[in-house]
């Protein structure tokens, strides 16, 4: 399989608008999207309090081989997240500490990947940002080709390049470029109306009365 990159080309989300999504949690980010655009609970980040908040750029590998993503790195825009699909190999590391330190540099926000990456006492250590499905010793071969900048599926979820990558604690969303500017709106209203909520239950409000939920049928 000959290494190849699709050629694309999609809209900045602004700087502004970048850091009001970081504000936003990922679990609001799919309430928004009913309950949608979730990557699976195998994706999971490598150590607690990891947020990505970036546009993706995207990388098929052939299971076993991080050619591709390593020559993705020298194309990212800082902020950019990179997500690959690994072809959910487990038993294989495509990822590790040189390529982290290559995507600090080049200002890559963090990484998700549908397979197995190493070295995660280093990733941790530097503080990178990085959403696996599997940790193993283990490491890849090269130059046998990949695709780069085409849609993906990672954890079950679609993304194209340029979508917005949420992760956090929980797991990871993607927002459609498309529907970026109209989700965030939304998701800042949920946080506002999810704050006048917890208000009420501690003034002594009944939450399941809140949120509308009915009465129980009484059974004798």
């Amino acid at each position: 399989m000959a290494l190849q990159k699709y050629s694309v080309d999609f809209a900045r989300i602004s700087d502004a608008a970048l850091a009001a999504w970081r504000e936003i949690p990922a679990a609001v980010v799919s309430d928004m999207m009913n309950r949608s655009q979730v990557m699976a609970a195998r994706v999971k980040p490598v150590g607690i309090g990891m947020r990505l908040c970036g546009q993706a750029r995207t990388v098929t590998c052939m299971s076993g081989d991080n050619s591709a993503p390593h020559r993705l790195i020298g194309m990212c825009r800082k902020g950019e997240v990179m997500i690959i699909d690994a072809r959910g190999s487990e038993n294989v590391a495509i990822w590790g500490g040189i390529m982290t330190e290559a995507a600090i540099a080049r200002g890559v926000s963090g990484i998700v990947v549908e397979g197995a990456i190493r070295d995660i006492a280093e990733i941790r250590a530097r503080g990178f940002a990085a959403f696996s499905t599997a940790v193993v010793p283990a490491g890849p071969h090269k130059n046998f080709g990949g695709t780069i900048d085409g849609t993906v599926a990672v954890g079950d979820c679609p993304v194209n390049p340029g979508d917005l990558i949420i992760g956090d604690d929980d797991g990871v969303a993607v927002v459609p470029l498309a529907w970026a500017d109209r989700m965030l709106k939304a998701a800042q209203q949920k946080i506002a109306d999810e704050a006048d909520i917890i208000r009420k239950i501690h003034e002594g409000a009944n939450q399941a009365d809140l949120l509308g939920l009915p009465e129980p049928e009484l059974i004798s």
